[in-house]
């Protein structure tokens, strides 16, 4: 059942998505000067910038930046010490305490396979013992993703590039989403309960998981968002699959969210939105949201 999951992501990737564009422009409705919006892969290096045809010359163009969040606002010290605690587990619990002696082994296979380490190292149980199930599953995957990338690097990524080179040219930042929002999203929007599950989902699916961070990496560097959309929405037909809730609390929610405010946004200053590619496509997607409010949209060849 797996293989044909694996055979069925490869396929829909090879097929779907001619179009490769990730820079769109943005008018009509009255408004004066044309805003943009790039679809970013949030471990995408800073330097893919010079490949996106127009990015430069668009963030150049306009008069603010506005992204998912203000970097600065996460990157300080208040944000920062906000972000760990809420990657951690309460009453100084640990991994330990929440998950089964089968669990525990999985967890540590899969650590000694992707790190070279478990939580039987007391160093590595200190930094990763006590945080809560989804902080050490993002953990581990940005691990596997460092694996699997030569020479990355992640305080040079392409959604920090645009609001540095904003500030260096004295334009103004914002964000869609406050940090508490965006920690609500990642970490604490879910039960502990769930967490653990697709924790265990992720240890018990590593090829499949793998591969569908090898085909999202492949389909983002193609710049093809709807290769972005089919892999994100590939299902394995489990409980490990995101509910519908959960698609609606990360994706469409939020899109149609930010559909609401973009007209306030470029009405006061053309603005360069910087969001993930996956927010971009479908019916649902920030593109065809905005064609719906009247905004003629253009992609930047």
């Amino acid at each position: 059942m797996k293989r044909i999951f694996l055979t069925s992501v490869l396929a829909i990737v090879a097929i779907v998505g001619v179009n490769a564009q990730l820079l769109y422009k943005v008018s009509g409705k009255g408004v004066e000067k044309p805003s943009y919006i790039v679809g970013t892969y949030h471990l995408a290096p800073a330097s893919y910038v010079d490949s996106i045809p127009g990015a430069n010359e668009a963030l150049a163009s306009v008069e603010q930046v506005c992204g998912e969040v203000d970097m600065a606002e996460m990157e300080s010290m208040a944000g920062m010490q906000k972000l760990m605690a809420a990657m951690m587990l309460p009453d100084g619990k640990s991994l330990s305490d929440i998950l089964s002696d089968e669990e525990m082994g999985k967890l540590n296979a899969f650590m000694n396979e992707v790190m070279g380490a478990d939580l039987n190292n007391p160093l590595i149980a200190a930094q990763l013992g006590k945080m809560t199930p989804a902080a050490i599953a993002n953990q581990l995957q940005l691990v596997q993703y460092m694996k699997m990338t030569p020479g990355f690097n992640p305080n040079a990524l392409i959604d920090s590039y645009f609001q540095t080179e904003a500030k260096k040219a004295d334009k103004p930042v914002i964000g869609f989403e406050t940090l508490d929002f965006q920690i609500s999203v990642l970490y604490t929007g879910s039960t502990i309960e769930r967490q653990k599950e697709q924790l265990i989902c992720m240890i018990d699916n590593q090829e499949y998981n793998q591969m569908v961070m090898e085909q999202l990496t492949k389909a983002y560097f193609s710049q093809d968002i709807d290769a972005v959309l089919a892999v994100t929405e590939e299902k394995l037909g489990t409980s490990c699959d995101s509910t519908p809730e959960e698609e609606e609390a990360l994706i469409y929610g939020r899109n149609a969210d930010w559909v609401e405010k973009i007209p306030a946004i470029i009405g006061d200053k053309s603005t360069l939105f910087v969001v993930g590619a996956a927010h971009l496509p479908g019916e649902r997607g920030v593109l065809e949201l905005l064609k719906k409010e009247g905004y003629t949209v253009e992609g930047v060849k």
